[in-house]
């Protein structure tokens, strides 16, 4: 296979060693060449609008522009950039958010090579692709009704140990509005209680610490 059909991948991923992992693991497939990696962000929308590749391989997290700024970013430059999410974390609103930026895909970190080279594949070549235990995830986001933004940033506040006071006082809003909102976000996560609330708002991604 010549190098005009290669398919031109940038890396990105804060972790170096998970970095070299996905390096060599795209570098053994005859049909795929890593031509440029990224640790961050910022990096990541420089090395694109420098290299222009054929897709991108985005981590989610990531100090600084998460994954989903990059993305957003990267596609205002090139309104038909590929890039495929690869993350550690399943919730539906981690999920959600990373297509709403305009990823073509979402995989799991703990994919194995024969799960992620056709990912790769796929989206580099336009489709999209989204694996059964995603989806799934995905699709539980239909039956939960979804948090406000005052809802998040309550909740936000919750994670961080405060009562009720000092939330209001930060959010400059009444002790009663609080209490309003706390109410409203247990019963849209189906929750019993504070600590669940927050439980259950960082498994599905809605928040994090």
């Amino acid at each position: 296979m010549n190098a005009k059909s290669e398919v031109r991948i940038l890396v990105v991923d804060d972790h170096f060693i998970v970095r070299m992992g996905l390096v060599a693991l795209i570098n053994t497939e005859p049909d795929l060449k890593v031509i440029g990696e990224a640790d961050d962000g910022d990096q990541a929308v420089a090395m694109f609008e420098k290299l222009r590749p054929d897709m991108v391989l985005m981590d989610l997290r990531m100090p600084g522009k998460s994954g989903n700024e990059a993305t957003t970013q990267i596609r205002r430059l090139a309104a038909d950039a590929a890039v495929l999410m690869l993350s550690a974390f399943d919730g539906d609103a981690d999920i959600h958010a990373a297509l709403e930026a305009g990823a073509s895909g979402y995989v799991l970190k703990s994919a194995t090579g024969e799960e992620l080279i056709p990912a790769i594949r796929a989206v580099a070549a336009g489709r999209r692709w989204i694996p059964q235990n995603v989806a799934s995830r995905l699709k539980s986001r239909s039956s939960y009704e979804q948090l406000t933004v005052r809802e998040i940033e309550v909740l936000n506040q919750l994670a961080r140990g405060l009562a009720n006071k000092e939330i209001a006082e930060i959010l400059k809003i009444s002790e009663y509005t609080t209490k309003d909102h706390l109410k409203s976000i247990l019963a849209k996560l189906r929750v019993a209680d504070r600590t669940q609330a927050v439980t259950a708002a960082l498994q599905r991604g809605i928040i994090r610490l």
